[in-house]
């Protein structure tokens, strides 16, 4: 998609990732005062993906949630308040005290006054989507012919986006025989009680999945239909699925020190969502581990310097997919796994 990067001489408030990041982006342009600043989004693919349909999306085209899935981002900035810049950042750099340039992979540079970092985690395994429009296509494509003709599945990881494909499979093919590996004694992890936890393991295991406790498949590789553990269990799989957790896709911020991101990769952000030492970048969504009130808070800081709102927590809560018509959560998972809330997705792009 070409792009021309405003030159009007007014500060740029510069906004990275087009998932969480689009939401803010968004938002801030629903109040801002486009007389004093630009608002510009920058991420790679044109249109943002809605993760929580991807499960679904890689298994088989049911649904054909292509069509609403990938959201433009055409009607995303009210009254057309911010300008969208396909391409992807590789570095960004501080210019002084304040603002700094976005450096794309073409060379070019954005100057910012204002930054916004929400470029999300990297997925492993069937929900790693290229950046490259067509090799999105070509990706679902392979997926799904996987998917179809494995005789059997191995899936490593029993969190939720293993348990979701799980559940899409034994919703086409009952019959095709799934093992899940997981390296906790139960699924998922310890933020959620052990109740729930044996609750998400009953609905798959009623569905004939079968599941292997502190374990860890280190070889995705199928070997004449089979796949060693790394307690040496062989498990009957021609197709190994990898759905570990995911890591923070943050590696284009090493250019700014290494005190930026933790240990994990994580930005280091405080209470405003801002960087420690950079009170003019905030950051949002999987690169950080709380969650958003970014956009009130950039509006707040080129108003007056200052980032009023501070993060006070938020309630944990999950829904797992079970295929189409089951799941489990803290609340109702059906209205989830039917539509997997693509109408609530959508509407936060501005599209209907």
């Amino acid at each position: 998609m070409p792009f021309q990067i405003p030159t009007n001489g007014k500060p740029n408030i510069v906004v990275v990732g087009g998932g969480y990041g689009a939401v803010a982006a968004r938002h801030i342009s629903a109040k801002l005062d486009a007389a004093s600043h630009d608002l510009i989004l920058v991420n790679p693919r044109p249109y943002r993906i809605h993760l929580i349909a991807t499960a679904r999306m890689v298994v088989s085209d049911r649904d054909d949630l292509e069509k609403v899935a990938f959201a433009p981002y055409d009607k995303l900035f009210y009254n057309g308040k911010g300008t969208f810049v396909q391409a992807v950042v590789t570095a960004v750099e501080k210019s002084g005290d304040k603002g700094g340039l976005v450096i794309l992979h073409s060379g070019e540079k954005i100057p910012f006054a204002v930054l916004v970092l929400a470029t999300g985690a990297k997925w492993p395994g069937p929900l790693a989507f290229p950046d490259d429009e067509e090799a999105v296509k070509e990706w679902l494509t392979a997926r799904r012919k996987e998917f179809s003709s494995a005789k059997s599945v191995v899936v490593a990881g029993g969190g939720a986006v293993g348990l979701e494909i799980t559940g899409e499979i034994k919703d086409l093919w009952p019959e095709k025989p799934v093992t899940v590996v997981q390296a906790l004694p139960q699924l998922l992890n310890e933020t959620y009680p052990d109740k729930f936890r044996r609750r998400a393991e009953s609905s798959f295991t009623a569905r004939g999945v079968t599941f292997v406790y502190d374990d860890f498949i280190d070889d995705l590789t199928s070997v004449d239909g089979s796949v060693k553990t790394r307690n040496g269990k062989t498990l009957p799989g021609d197709l190994v699925v990898s759905a570990w957790g995911t890591r923070p896709n943050t590696v284009y911020l090493t250019s700014l020190g290494s005190d930026v991101l933790d240990g994990n990769g994580f930005v280091k952000v405080k209470s405003t969502l801002q960087l420690q030492d950079h009170p003019e970048i905030f950051a949002l969504g999987d690169i950080t581990d709380i969650k958003d009130i970014v956009a009130a808070n950039v509006l707040s800081y080129i108003k007056n310097g200052t980032a009023l709102k501070k993060y006070k927590g938020a309630m944990e809560m999950i829904l797992i997919t079970d295929g189409k018509e089951g799941g489990v959560a803290y609340l109702d998972a059906l209205a989830k796994s039917r539509e997997l809330l693509v109408p609530m997705f959508r509407g936060s792009m501005g599209l209907q």
